[in-house]
């Protein structure tokens, strides 16, 4: 991940700005689709945080992030775009805050529909002066990177086209170079909008976790969920189905050797995969079931080596 300060990005759009005012706007919607995870039969839903301060959790991820706030009550908030459930907050005060070194959640991916839509977000977290800690152009996607109040990864990413992503075999290919932020925010510009919301059409695109073992993590995500291995790099992997780039990532870059967690403390509880559809769901559950996972109602839970749930079920 390629680091970016907050003067680089003000500045870059500041030449944005000047650039895009002899720029013809032409041939845009206004009404992006949901974003493409398409041809998945298995896709990232909403992970659960334990979060010591709901209240100043929330509201980051209303402000900052532009999520909308779908129901709250004393101990639980669920926040997403259009009436789709994309992060759940769940408070326990005394709890200890995450240490360093843990596994759990490296960061959640909201996917945007579309770069206009990544540029218009990008615009408003410039203005209103937000703090980033890195961005990239990593071939299948721009992102751009940030952390919740009580340290929670966070990317907000659009993808490229599918018809330019480069694959040999069944590996995709990706980096993490220097991003094209004047030409991210044009886009933005070229569509403009009067809310600070994200657009309905937002998803989770993919979660991308901290392990303590690279070996460990692949019989996991691949031997047991049976998702693809789509690339890999020092001390990382990226899995997926229906050959995305990646639905779930995991590394060892801060976590080698990381023990189960204890489920006292802030960070990741859970997270969602959900089924395309009734024989989606029926092959992985039958799957899960024999591998030793419990039916809970109309979801499959199973728990990967360092106690992060991951619970299946259906669109």
């Amino acid at each position: 991940m390629n680091d970016v300060t907050r003067r680089e990005l003000l500045a870059l759009a500041g030449s944005a700005s000047a650039f895009a005012a002899t720029t013809a706007l032409v041939g845009l919607s206004t009404t992006p689709a949901l974003a493409d995870t398409a041809d998945a039969p298995l896709r990232p839903g909403a992970p659960l945080l334990l979060v010591r301060d709901l209240e100043t959790v929330a509201r980051y991820y209303e402000e900052v992030i532009g999520l909308h706030l779908l129901h709250q009550d004393k101990d639980e908030a669920y926040l997403g775009a259009g009436e789709r459930p994309l992060l759940v907050l769940r408070q326990r005060p005394n709890i200890d805050l995450e240490p360093l070194g843990s596994a759990g959640l490296f960061h959640t991916a909201f996917l945007m529909p579309d770069r206009p839509s990544l540029g218009r977000w990008l615009m408003r977290a410039i203005e209103d002066r937000r703090e980033f800690v890195g961005a990239a152009d990593h071939l299948v996607s721009e992102a751009f990177y940030l952390q919740d109040p009580e340290g929670n990864g966070i990317e907000v990413y659009a993808d490229r086209p599918r018809a330019e992503w480069r694959w040999k075999g069944e590996a995709v290919e990706m980096a993490s170079l220097a991003p094209d932020i004047e030409g991210i925010i044009l886009s933005g510009r070229a569509r403009p909008s009067d809310t600070s919301r994200v657009p309905d059409g937002m998803t989770v695109g993919h979660i991308h976790l901290r392990v303590g073992g690279i070996p460990e993590a692949e019989a996991f995500y691949n031997g047991i969920l049976d998702f693809d291995v789509t690339a890999r790099i020092p001390d990382a992997t990226f899995y997926s189905t229906g050959r995305y780039h990646h639905h779930i990532a995991t590394n060892t870059w801060q976590s080698a050797g990381a023990p189960k967690r204890s489920g006292t403390i802030t960070g990741l509880a859970s997270f969602e995969l959900i089924a395309a559809d009734q024989v989606a769901f029926d092959a992985m559950a039958n799957h899960l079931l024999a591998k030793g996972g419990r039916r809970d109602g109309e979801m499959i839970t199973v728990a990967d080596p360092w106690g992060n749930l991951v619970q299946v079920r259906r669109a």
